[in-house]
């Protein structure tokens, strides 16, 4: 009965913080610490320890749509069954669940659509990529690669190879939501249309 009520609690908790879940220090402990996922500030769709269980490490203002799935182990295909009752304790077979160290690294700005699936021979989504809609992620991904498909390709890159690099230098993304409102309103051709020459100036500035 008081596992029950501790789980209501918990499940109420969750439900009041992810209200404002782009900023909620709270919540970014709570998942931190209970859950070892660790997510960067303004990012979102990500606080779901059973549709993406950790470990997990994830930038900031990155968008993810609320039915991706990130699968950090498969079921085992050389061992007697592929059924989890060898690696769950649920079950009663094994003493203690199966635990694997090597966290899934999503850089900052990355945009995962709907019905995506991360498998476990991913481990690393770079800066500014963007993962299509349905795509199933097989590899790494390089930064500001747009990915689609199954298994999912790159298909182009956000930008010229010279423009990214500039966007790099920037760090932008270390930018609070205020400054990113003064960025705005100070800058607002080079938020909406980035290219070399404004983002230099802008940086030296």
């Amino acid at each position: 009965m008081f596992g029950l009520v501790n789980s209501a609690i918990l499940k109420l908790r969750l439900y009041l913080m992810k209200r404002r879940q782009f900023d909620n220090l709270a919540l970014r402990k709570l998942f931190r610490e209970r859950y070892d996922i660790d997510i960067g500030m303004y990012s979102y769709g990500c606080f779901d320890q059973w549709r993406m269980p950790g470990p997990i490490r994830i930038g900031r203002y990155c968008s993810f749509a609320s039915t991706v799935r990130s699968a950090p182990i498969n079921h085992p295909l050389e061992a007697l069954t592929t059924h989890p009752v060898l690696y769950e304790r649920k079950f009663g077979v094994v003493d203690k669940d199966i635990t694997w160290d090597q966290p899934l690294i999503v850089e900052d700005d990355v945009w995962v659509a709907h019905n995506v699936v991360i498998l476990p021979s991913c481990k690393f989504i770079g800066r500014g990529a963007v993962i299509g809609a349905g795509a199933v992620v097989t590899k790494d991904v390089e930064r500001y690669a747009v990915m689609v498909g199954n298994p999912a390709r790159k298909i182009r890159d956000r930008f010229p190879a010279d423009l990214a690099a500039a966007i790099e230098a920037s760090r932008w993304w270390e930018l609070d939501t205020p400054e990113l409102r003064r960025l705005l309103e100070t800058h607002g051709d080079m938020v909406s249309s980035p290219t070399v020459a404004a983002l230099e100036a802008w940086r030296h500035g």
